[in-house]
Formats: structure tokens, sequence, C-alpha cells
């Protein structure tokens, strides 16, 4: 497990270099191809820095949250690292960086200055990684538990993380600039915000000046974060001013039954494509909630519509929300779209996971 594995071709010539992962179908994890080298501590110290290179300067004192590992696409294959302010969490989603895990955290600690990190487990390789290296999901690794959720800056915003229990790592990062940029479409208006989670677009909506804002998720410990994460920012006059109302309910079936008009929509579902085989549903399933969203836009509303499903492309998931707009009947805009931010980058096709696309309804 994590033991280094050469891939040769078929004259025995040098192809790449991984980490062999016997309890995964991705049997080799790469980490390096093209010409032959050593994968030593000092490969190690120039990959961790070349990461955080990508990141150097793009965020300033406001933005205190954003990803400084982005797995694969940053030469990491399934490990992940986020910052929030002062506490970072590791994310591993495969069991084969734990032989090297106290080599990782003397190379983080020494780059990253913090007071806390936290390791994080994806769901399936929990059980294996508690009985083999005696390590859990949301185990401290440096520093003491947080008392509650950290807080962190986007923008100026502040957010609460639950970084030991929460959802990824404990927030949303990769819709930072979608965030912002809904809050200079907000102004005046009343806004929905579909599958809310912890009401990230909708605090940002309502900085912009929105005169209300309904967060709509099926879970009520989500819709509590919503709250707080209001409570948190009511030293802006425009978030102090907002009408902020939280609904419990299925996102299709409240939408699809209410008469209910907004001036801005975001629906940003979870992934509705956890495999190939799910990519046909998928479509119909984002057909179908970008019909209902636009039945609730008044004239002149926006459309702010998502998909984080990487086995829907987003050429296709594009064509499928226009699709939608058309066979509306109303008269519509493209605004834009947009998919990765600067540091979740997607250096291949099959990482390319997330797509966004503004429509303005004329009619």
């Amino acid at each position: 497990m994590g033991e280094l594995a050469v891939i040769y071709d078929r004259k025995d010539r040098f192809l790449a270099v991984g980490l062999f992962d016997p309890e995964s179908p991705i049997r080799v994890r790469l980490l390096h191809t093209g010409k032959p080298l050593a994968i030593d501590a000092a490969w190690w110290r120039q990959n961790l820095a070349q990461s955080l290179s990508k990141r150097a300067g793009r965020f300033d004192a406001q933005t205190t949250g954003y990803r400084l590992i982005h797995g694969e696409s940053d030469g990491w294959p399934g490990l992940v690292l986020d910052r929030y302010d002062q506490a970072l969490v590791i994310k591993l989603y495969t069991a084969i960086w734990l032989p090297r895990l106290e080599e990782i955290l003397a190379l983080v600690k020494e780059k990253v200055p913090c007071d806390q990190i936290i390791l994080r487990l994806s769901r399936n390789i929990q059980s294996f990684v508690e009985n083999e290296y005696q390590r859990r999901d949301g185990q401290m690794l440096v520093g003491n538990p947080p008392a509650g959720p950290v807080i962190f800056s986007e923008y100026g915003i502040r957010f609460e993380a639950e970084v030991v229990r929460g959802q990824k790592t404990g927030f949303f990062l990769d819709q930072r600039e979608n965030r912002r940029e809904v809050e200079t479409l907000a102004k005046g208006g009343r806004v929905l915000n579909a599958f809310s989670f912890s009401g990230g677009f909708s605090v940002y909506a309502a900085r912009g000046g929105a005169a209300s804002v309904i967060d709509l998720d099926i879970s009520a410990h989500a819709l509590e974060s919503a709250r707080r994460n209001f409570a948190l920012n009511q030293n802006f006059p425009s978030v102090a001013a907002c009408r902020h109302e939280c609904v419990q309910a299925d996102a299709f079936e409240w939408i699809e039954k209410s008469q209910a008009k907004f001036d801005l929509v975001v629906l940003d579902p979870p992934s509705l494509a956890k495999r190939a085989a799910d990519q046909e549903g998928a479509v119909r399933a984002y057909e179908r909630l970008n019909s209902l969203g636009i039945a609730r836009l008044n004239r002149g509303g926006i459309l702010v519509t998502g998909s984080c499903s990487a086995h829907v492309p987003a050429a296709g998931f594009f064509e499928t929300v226009r699709r939608a707009a058309a066979k509306s009947g109303r008269k519509f805009s493209e605004i834009k779209t947009r998919q990765h931010p600067i540091d979740h980058p997607a250096s291949f096709k099959e990482a390319g996971y997330l797509k966004v696309i503004y429509l303005k309804f004329i009619t």
C-alpha cells in the first residue's frame, strides 16, 4: 500500500511512476510522466511548492478559505488540502497516502502556517483506514479540536465550515466565484437559492442588495447553518435589511408546487450522476429541474444553474439548460458560462466536474 510503481511500455521504455493502490479499481495513481526521475524528499517538497505557487497572490486578506491542493490536477492523486483561516483540512479519497501521512504533514507544516490540521476520509475508505492505520475521519492531526465550526472569510463575507464532520471538507469552496457573481446580479430582487446547503449564495445575494432571499434545502441541519451564516454578516447593512427565509423541503417538489415568482433563481444541486451509467437519467433530471426553475422567474429574471456531476460533460449540461429554456417559450439571452476556479484546476477531461450557466429571461 502506497509503494511506488514504475510503468514501462512494451519496449521497456519508461512511461510513468505512481503509487500502487491495490484496494482501488485505479491500481496506480500517477505522480509523474515523461522522463525518469527520483521520487524522493526533494521531489515531494517541490511538488507541494508547485501547488502552493499556483495560489500565491490570488487571494487577499479578505479571503481566507480556498483549496491548496486539488488532487490529480495538482499532482496529488486522491488528496485535497483546504484552508479555512488557521485550520487546514486534508481529505483522502484513497488509502495509499496513509503510509506517507507523517511525511506529508511535516511538509505542510513547514510551508503553510496553521493552528490545526484535520484529517477527513472518503466514506468508502473509512473502515479500512481505521482497521489498518488506526486513523479516523475527523481526527485532529495538529492542534486541539475546534469548539464548533471554523469561521473563515470570502471577499469579506464570513462563513462557518464544519471541518470535522461536515460535507466534503466543511464547505463548498469551488463555487466562490459564482457566489461573487450572484452578488452583482441580486440588487433589489427576490432570490430563490435552491439546494442552498449553508446559504452561501444567499449571503452574497443579500450583500448585493437583494430584497429577500429564500434558502431551500431538505436538510434542517444545513438550514440552521444558513441562519448562522446570515447572523455572522449582520455588520453589512444590506444583509441586515434583507428578508431571509429558510424552507425545509425537497427542492424539486417545492419548486414545482410553488406559485411564487423570483427575480433570481439559483439551482446548485448535488451530483445527479454518481456513475457513468447515471448520465442519461441525470440529463433528464437537469432538464426538468431547470424547466421548473424557469417557471418561477419574473420577466427579466435571471437563472443561475450549475452541475457538479463529472459524468455530465459541460457542453451537454449547457445544452440541456438551453433546451429547457427554449421549451419554456420565453425569450432569453445567455449571459455567460463558467467552470473551475483557479484553486480547483481541471488539468484533464475527467476532472472537469463543475459548470455553471447564467441566463436572463426577457419575457
